[in-house]
């Protein structure tokens, strides 16, 4: 995937609690979701296939992620 993050349209998680802690992701990109830190905005950013976000979503929401499993 080859996208300038400067030209991409990125939001702050729905659970990021404003404590400078935030992630950010860019939706309409097709099949991928990109994930940045929201305190580097021109820094690199993570591409995770679009049902591994969904999967670790839901797990997350679950409160059954375990980072290693």
């Amino acid at each position: 995937m080859k996208h300038d993050p400067t030209q991409l349209t990125w939001r702050k998680s729905s659970y990021s609690s404003g404590n400078g802690q935030c992630l950010e992701v860019c939706d309409g990109v097709r099949n991928v979701t990109p994930v940045r830190d929201s305190k580097n905005d021109h820094g690199p950013f993570l591409v995770f296939r679009a049902g591994s976000w969904s999967a670790f979503l839901t797990a997350v929401k679950a409160d059954t992620f375990s980072p290693g499993a």
